[in-house]
């Protein structure tokens, strides 16, 4: 209860409260002193030094971005406008098995080359990386995954093998040494070809380290595809024995025979997430029928578009359609790409349906696996959460704001253990971002993929105003979120 003496240094005044538990919303003013909500009032029982009205609009937690390549975007692009524009004000670090630590390498291997290129990845330790960017902070918070591609890479001589046991000995300890920093789980990428040939036991062997710190372990599947069901057993194994809980990143179903398969692979989540040999299961899901990762033919090969973002031999191509770069280079799809690399893609491959039918599943979370560094990115970089917010709630509405609201805040703070993160409570931090119901809605498309969305009026991240009319207001009060701290 707030002392009627007591100072506050922020009101946020006459706005309706939208508390990322899933609770219908209810008016009231909002005090903030220091870095943290003291008190949920009536309107007008509190005063402060400074008002920020509210009328007319939702005040919400900050929303949580689960799925993020931001790594070294938080060193190279402190601002983050591209999040902190759409209502983000933390985000979840080193997905896909790729993070920036613990790795010293000049020339990292694709996936790894799409969060940071030559000198990039120079940290031996996972607290040295954590400790630049505390000493350098961001708008947002930050919390940390370690990569185990990452780890491979570090470790082995070879990745188109198995790691031998010293290898595995050696990615678990440097695990370690990032768990004991403070970083939330293990990430894998067995998608991709740094991880592809790494056996479901050595993931084991490897994530067994979870457990003593409470942590997750968070996957890009190995098959999104014809496979999706036997990836999501993989999945649903490595936890089981691990004995720590479990992410799938960005679920979907790709490629055109594999259309409305989302109803078979929901079933399968729910039939595990209510079994009693689990530590928790979830997962998470980007607004879009397309994808986005480095160019590569397994991808080429599902979809019915392609969409070049970056490409180091040809970067004036960035923004073109494959298909049209073949028919001028006077080859077919696949021989273009080869010519292109290394580069990366937008693909079309999955079914507006799937779409719709996984976002309104009730443990989806959200999350923008936009990538930050590519020339022309996917538009989900900067428009995920207004378009979940605009499109699919308020337009189509597939499911109510306050459940919105409380799978993009609430609901994804208690997955990661963020702790007092996600909700607008007395004693919790003071990420809060404020919003026109009416007129929030993503405004990037794949044409202008970097345009700022509508209806975000102020972001707020441990108390301090970071987005405001429509700009930055250049505080940089974000923290590193280490585990346990």
């Amino acid at each position: 209860m707030l002392n009627p003496d007591d100072d506050v240094d922020t009101l946020i005044k006459g706005g309706f409260i939208v508390d990322g538990t899933g609770s219908d919303r209810f008016r009231a003013d909002v005090a903030i002193k220091g870095d943290r909500i003291v008190a949920i009032s009536e309107p007008g029982d509190i005063s402060a030094g400074r008002i920020i009205d509210a009328s007319n609009r939702i005040v919400a937690p900050g929303f949580i971005d689960v799925h993020t390549h931001d790594d070294r975007a938080l060193l190279a692009n402190p601002s983050m406008d591209m999040k902190v524009s759409q209502g983000v004000t933390t985000v979840v670090v080193g997905n896909c098995g790729v993070s920036l630590a613990p790795l010293v390498a000049e020339a990292p291997p694709p996936p790894l080359d799409l969060i940071g290129a030559a000198g990039a990845f120079r940290y031996n330790t996972f607290d040295g990386f954590l400790r630049d960017v505390e000493a350098a902070p961001a708008t947002v918070n930050a919390a940390f995954l370690v990569g185990h591609s990452t780890l491979r890479v570090a470790t082995m001589d070879s990745l188109d093998q198995a790691a031998s046991a010293k290898e595995i000995k050696a990615m678990r300890g440097l695990l370690e040494e990032g768990l004991s920093a403070g970083a939330i789980g293990l990430s894998t990428g067995l998608f991709y070809k740094p991880a592809a040939m790494a056996p479901t036991e050595e993931v084991i062997e490897i994530a067994a380290a979870l457990k003593a710190y409470g942590a997750r372990y968070v996957t890009h599947m190995r098959d999104e595809a014809d496979h999706v069901i036997r990836s999501l057993d993989e999945t649903f194994r490595i936890g089981r024995e691990s004995h720590s809980p479990v992410v799938v990143s960005h679920h979907k179903v790709q490629g055109k025979r594999n259309f409305g398969r989302s109803t078979e692979t929901l079933a399968h989540f729910d039939r595990h997430i209510g079994g009693h040999d689990h530590h928790g299961i979830a997962f998470d899901v980007y607004p879009y029928m397309a994808a986005s990762t480095v160019l590569k033919a397994d991808s080429i090969k599902v979809s019915k578009k392609v969409l070049v973002t970056w490409s180091k031999a040809r970067p004036e191509l960035a923004g073109r359609e494959l298909s049209d770069i073949a028919e001028e280079m006077g080859c077919d799809i696949y021989e273009a790409a080869g010519r292109l690399q290394p580069a990366g893609a937008v693909y079309f491959a999955m079914d507006e349906e799937d779409v719709r039918r996984i976002l309104s599943h009730p443990n989806a979370m959200f999350g923008s696996d936009g990538l930050p560094h590519d020339e022309h990115p996917h538009p989900r970089l900067w428009g995920t959460f207004p378009r979940i917010l605009g499109h699919y709630c308020r337009e189509l509405k597939l499911f109510s704001l306050e459940e919105a609201v409380r799978r993009m805040t609430g609901y994804s703070a208690k997955t990661f253990g963020l702790a007092d993160r996600g909700e607008i409570r007395p004693g919790a931090y003071a990420d809060i971002t404020i919003f026109d119901e009416a007129e929030i809605l993503d405004r990037a498309t794949f044409d202008a993929p970097k345009t700022p969305a509508a209806g975000i009026d102020v972001v707020m991240v441990n108390g301090r105003q970071i987005w405001e009319a429509g700009a930055e207001t250049g505080a940089r009060p974000g923290k590193v979120l280490r585990y346990g701290r």
